[in-house]
């Protein structure tokens, strides 16, 4: 969305099994007027990328660098939920000329903190080898099986565009949150940041969101009484915070602009 031409720039990225429409189609109203929005899928979601590499995080910061350099629209604030967190921390890290914030929802600076959640990680290598040996029409009809389960039956157009993803990279992907972890590097962030929680969060407990806060210098906590969905199940309660979220990373960025003298969107 192009938003008014003077507008700082959001760069979107979704989370794990969703897309950027799955994602984010109840703000992008909200921030239709006051940004200018770029929203990708990341490879083997949605309409994202296909490719036969194994799935890997760096690979979709990478792929991240590629649509903003393309489209020529960096430096931007880049606003990663969920699995888009480690994304955004990691386009922070491998290309910081392009980042000059970050709003961090409902994530971590790890995903497998606990036995438990290190246990059940270790299960999605083995699902997508076994994947790519198995045959693209049994692969369709168990994303599809999958899916029907997520939506409670639904057909609609949530149904719909969940079975664009394919599969293997689902379950490669799983494998790679599991062993991502960023508590060696991210205390080293050097832009705006802010940390959206989502205090009734099962997924990602509140604590760990909490930790990563913790471990950004200057960092500003954001809270939204919602569960791990709520982006997209009670938007009305997600939309005010991360608006006030997205106001104080872009309002702490141009002023950090300035005073650099830098050019772009945000310090022009």
């Amino acid at each position: 969305m192009d938003g008014p031409a003077d507008a700082p720039t959001l760069l979107l990225l979704h989370g794990w099994m969703a897309s950027s429409d799955l994602n984010w189609f109840a703000l992008f109203p909200e921030l239709a007027g006051r940004y200018r929005v770029v929203a990708m899928d990341h490879r083997g979601h949605g309409r994202g990328i296909r490719s036969r590499r194994r799935f890997r995080l760096d690979d979709c910061a990478d792929d991240a660098a590629a649509v903003l350099r393309e489209l020529d629209c960096g430096p931007v604030v880049a606003v990663g939920y969920s699995m888009g967190g480690p994304v955004a921390q990691l386009l922070w890290r491998r290309h910081r000329e392009l980042v000059d914030g970050l709003v961090l929802c409902a994530t971590s600076r790890n995903f497998a903190g606990s036995p438990m959640a290190r246990a059940s990680f270790t299960v999605f290598p083995t699902i997508a080898l076994a994947g790519r040996l198995t045959p693209a029409t049994v692969r369709q009809r168990a994303l599809e099986r999958m899916m029907v389960r997520r939506s409670g039956g639904d057909s609609g157009w949530f149904h719909t565009e969940s079975l664009r993803h394919d599969p293997v990279a689902l379950a490669e992907a799983g494998g790679a949150i599991g062993r991502f972890s960023s508590h060696t590097w991210i205390g080293e962030v050097d832009v705006p940041t802010a940390v959206v929680i989502t205090e009734t969060d099962t997924v990602i407990p509140p604590h760990r969101q909490e930790k990563l806060a913790a471990a950004i210098p200057g960092s500003t906590i954001h809270r939204v009484p919602g569960d791990h969905t709520v982006v997209a199940t009670d938007p009305h309660l997600f939309a005010p915070v991360f608006r006030d979220a997205a106001s104080s990373v872009t309002a702490r960025a141009q002023i950090r602009a300035g005073r650099d003298g830098a050019l772009g969107p945000l310090g022009s």
